[in-house]
């Protein structure tokens, strides 16, 4: 039997195949990648690694076993209709016998489009008849902290949400909660509603940006329409910016402000506070 994880060489996977390594032998983790050689770390520690792409469903044919724990990690690839890409691991999964279908999903209070895939992911599961565990993450911290040199640049942040406030944890955060389901027991067919302990305001992240690097960031408020415009002039694609800057109307009326305590209490310690993430960022 082994534990799978899709999307192991993604942002969120590398971290929980990481973690995984710290709790079970490597010869028990699958990581499921496109590029096996962005794996070639995990190759050489004893992971198998197993190629795959969600848009080619016979590459998944026996890739799983009677008995194995999966972690599907939803797609990133908003315009090729990712219920019908989960929907072929989740079939697989089925029709192996697996132990327990993970699936990294969006808050329940979330209401954007970003949600509709999830949704229909979940809807999916649920009918299957596999055991299954919903993993509702929230906002992660890296999704400001990583994009830190414009804010510096131009000395602002730019959002359009208001005096919405965001619970976001760290990535790390999110990877131990799905390696604590994935090496325990007892949580088949249960949600968690994921998210940091605490939640903050854009106003409270431009003041701590400046009280850690001594520069004056402000916080400065615009539509969603122009921050969508703005995100598609860095480079983002406009179905993608559109659903980003929809977010941010998402957390003005308080959808990702929820703050339940699942995270912690799957992990076992506090989650990782915004000033945290941003002083890791700062130094790296």
């Amino acid at each position: 039997m082994s534990i799978v994880v899709t999307g192991a060489t993604g942002h969120l996977g590398r971290h929980v195949v990481e973690q995984l390594l710290e709790k079970v032998p490597a010869e028990r983790i699958t990581a499921v990648v496109r590029t096996p050689e962005k794996a070639a770390d995990f190759a050489a520690r004893g992971v198998r690694i197993a190629v795959a792409d969600y848009n080619a469903p016979g590459t998944f044919d026996g890739l799983f076993a009677s008995g194995d724990k999966v972690l599907l990690i939803s797609g990133n690839e908003f315009d090729k209709g990712r219920v019908g890409q989960h929907q072929v691991v989740l079939d697989a999964a089925k029709a192996a016998g697996v132990a327990l279908f993970a699936y990294t999903s969006a808050p329940g209070s979330l209401e954007a489009a970003l949600a509709d895939d999830h949704r229909g992911t979940e809807e999916a599961i649920l009918t299957s008849g596999v055991p299954y565990v919903l993993l509702r993450n929230g906002w992660y911290n890296e999704n400001y902290t990583e994009h830190l040199a414009p804010v510096l640049e131009h000395g602002a942040v730019v959002q359009a949400a208001g005096e919405g406030r965001v619970a976001s944890a760290a990535r790390a955060d999110y990877a131990a909660a799905a390696v604590a389901v994935l090496t325990g027991e007892g949580h088949e067919n249960k949600t968690y509603e994921l998210s940091g302990d605490t939640a903050w305001s854009f106003a409270e992240y431009a003041a701590e940006l400046s009280r850690q690097t001594g520069k004056d960031i402000a916080s400065s408020h615009v539509s969603v329409e122009t921050l969508a415009g703005i995100l598609t002039g860095v480079g983002f694609p406009e179905p993608v910016a559109a659903i980003l800057a929809a977010v941010d109307a998402s957390i003005e009326k308080g959808e990702l402000a929820v703050t339940t305590g699942d995270l912690s209490r799957l992990t076992g310690r506090p989650t990782t506070r915004i000033a945290e993430s941003i002083a890791v960022a700062l130094k790296g």
